[in-house]
């Protein structure tokens, strides 16, 4: 993985366009965002305010998922789940910063990126060398961030239009996704176990734990797991 070697036009025509459909995917999922937003009394430029500066899908429905916020106990409600499922960027943070290596404004927009998307796409290249994996963090962060802004606004200066965006399923093809990304990935009884391990963690907890914590859990336990991994090469 250390190695810098040249990308061949192949792979980066590939990257590009896996990063890219994955961006429109995930971002096609911001018009939810913006209807909901809406719904909880943010006006289309407010929605699209906290999209584009806190930019994680998870935290900002955490934001809106409380309604009207019109009172201080909504909003620290608010805020701590935001927090909470937003601490999972930070581990990523520490993975990709090796790989990345950016410093400057380069690495304040690389921090603005680093979600789950730019850092899944980027590890899954792992096998091609850095430059690959750079490709792939950038192509699929900054296509995620116009993307899900994009439809954000959409969404929220149609959402009487929309009506229920529950309705079209998109709240699927997130997580189709995903697991298209992941599949290749698992190969080798390492990867399914900590696939498996997180997805359990996720289930207990989710009932019992306050909102965010599943997710920060099972993302700690597959980073620990993947430095143990890699540690062991």
């Amino acid at each position: 993985m250390n190695q810098e070697v040249e990308l061949p036009d192949n792979e980066r025509r590939r990257i590009t366009r896996d990063g890219v459909s994955l961006a429109f995917t995930v971002g096609l999922y911001g018009t939810a965002f913006g209807a909901a937003a809406s719904s909880s009394g943010l006006s289309p430029w407010q929605a699209l305010a906290l999209s584009a500066l806190l930019f994680s899908g998870a935290s900002q429905f955490a934001v809106v998922g409380v309604g009207v916020i019109t009172s201080w106990p909504l909003a620290v409600t608010a805020i701590t789940g935001a927090l909470l499922l937003g601490t999972r960027n930070a581990l990523y943070g520490l993975r990709m910063a090796p790989i990345l290596q950016v410093r400057g404004l380069r690495r304040v927009a690389a921090a603005q990126i680093t979600i789950d998307e730019s850092t899944g796409v980027a590890i899954s290249q792992e096998h091609l060398g850095l430059p690959a994996m750079r490709h792939g963090f950038w192509v699929t962060g900054l296509g995620v961030y116009v993307f899900w802004n994009s439809f954000t606004l959409l969404g929220a200066l149609g959402a009487d239009a929309l009506g229920d965006p529950a309705q079209f399923g998109l709240d699927a093809a997130v997580p189709a996704a995903f697991l298209g990304l992941l599949w290749p990935r698992l190969k080798g009884r390492t990867p399914w176990a900590v696939g498996m391990a997180a997805a359990i963690t996720v289930l207990i907890l989710l009932p019992h734990a306050p909102v965010g914590v599943p997710v920060i859990t099972s993302a700690l336990a597959a980073v620990i797991a993947g430095w143990k991994n890699g540690g062991a090469k």
